[in-house]
């Protein structure tokens, strides 16, 4: 009886540990940020592209960039991370107007101050870069304050760092070197053009063993307000690409803009299409990611030498390896980036610290976020609520 009794039990406490199992399976699954675990893209990888699920997104740290006065960002901000499962950190912005001249590189004797919004965006964000170095991070993401994201951005950063692998891991196997011939650098014989790569098939490389986004990188450009696919005529930047069709993250055609013109993405691919290649003419640092050897570099190249630009155009220059700055970093975008501002209801006066909008009294009835389908800061009461019938601001006709 004894033996029977025993027998029972055993059977009882397994059952509850199957039902136990069974229920946390369905809670994962039917989470929006372990919907992934649906298909095989995330159940049959392990390591360090599981690494892109953690609470920093595959990076060591996440910063977020903005003045600490802005108590309404922090809010925002604060409120989007933790919907998101984000661990994230505040590096104060700076006032431009505390910046002394002394502290300011210059390139030459009759080099002119820029306007303090900008003086106080570049020290800010070396700030970010300076505290990479200073305490020996493998990694950070550095946001501004007032982005946003999409719902899925774990499952677009997955994507992306397949396609980095491809655009700068080294092939696996006999053939050895890499895909994309013009890299690490074109040299004089190299190609003004290679062929594009479809995201459905990607070459095979070696597996990263740093970073889930490749062994390989200086900057990931991934927040922007516009990017060019790299020139034929440049030197310094690798001109490989892939090519994903059918992303159903992708605004319609209708819904995407950019300051870089033309607009190829938009004008010479089909509807909801992304690209990822290397880094041309970038615009905008709403989110960018440094590595430990690259935030280092960035210290150097834009931390001392010649402010002769906003930031976000000095980090073009290092990027490409012009005005100064040495060539071969490397740096990786996607098109369309996949951190934007988010344009909240109100006055419009409010929506930059560095620039001014909207002094005519502009109001903005509704809260928009760029070329964002699902955005987390538009879907808050959904998230709060645990539901997933996200809103899309950018529904297909």
């Amino acid at each position: 009886m004894r033996r029977r009794a025993s027998r029972r039990l055993f059977h009882v406490l397994g059952t509850t540990f199957v039902v136990i199992t069974l229920c946390l399976f369905q809670f994962r699954n039917s989470s929006p940020f372990g919907h992934k675990a649906k298909n095989q893209r995330w159940t049959a990888t392990s390591g360090l592209m599981r690494d892109i699920r953690n609470s920093t997104l595959g990076f060591e740290k996440i910063f977020v960039v903005g003045l600490p006065s802005r108590s309404d960002r922090r809010d925002g901000m604060v409120l989007q991370a933790a919907l998101s499962d984000m661990q994230i950190e505040f590096i104060d912005g700076v006032q431009g107007k505390d910046v002394p001249d002394k502290a300011i590189p210059i390139s030459s004797p009759d080099a002119k101050r820029l306007a303090d919004g900008s003086i106080g965006s570049w020290r800010a964000h070396l700030n970010a870069a300076r505290e990479i170095v200073q305490r020996n991070l493998s990694s950070a993401l550095i946001l501004e304050d007032d982005t946003d994201w999409d719902v899925r951005i774990r499952d677009q950063l997955y994507d992306f760092a397949l396609s980095a692998h491809a655009l700068t891991q080294p092939l696996r196997g006999l053939r050895g070197g890499y895909a994309d011939p013009t890299y690490p650098q074109p040299s004089d014989g190299s190609p003004e053009s290679v062929p594009e790569t479809d995201f459905y098939r990607l070459p095979t490389t070696g597996p990263p063993t740093i970073s889930p986004y490749g062994d390989n990188w200086d900057v990931l450009w991934i927040g922007h307000c516009g990017m060019h696919f790299p020139f034929h005529h440049s030197k310094t930047v690798p001109k490989g690409r892939v090519i994903r069709l059918d992303d159903e993250t992708v605004a319609p055609k209708k819904n995407l803009w950019t300051f870089n013109i033309p607009f190829t993405l938009k004008e010479s691919y089909p509807e909801h299409t992304r690209a990822y290649h290397h880094v041309q003419e970038g615009v905008c640092t709403l989110g960018y990611a440094l590595s430990q050897r690259g935030a280092r570099k960035l210290l150097h190249e834009v931390g001392l030498k010649g402010v002769t630009d906003a930031y976000d155009i000095l980090l073009r220059f290092f990027c490409e390896g012009e005005k100064g700055r040495a060539a071969g970093r490397q740096c990786l975008t996607t098109q369309p980036a996949l951190f934007h501002h988010h344009r909240t209801a109100g006055r419009v006066n409010g929506m930059s610290d560095i620039s001014n909008h909207g002094d005519n009294g502009e109001f903005r009835e509704k809260a928009i976020t760029d070329m964002v389908r699902w955005s987390v800061r538009l879907n808050v009461e959904a998230l709060l609520e645990g539901r997933t019938d996200f809103v899309d601001q950018f529904p297909d006709e």
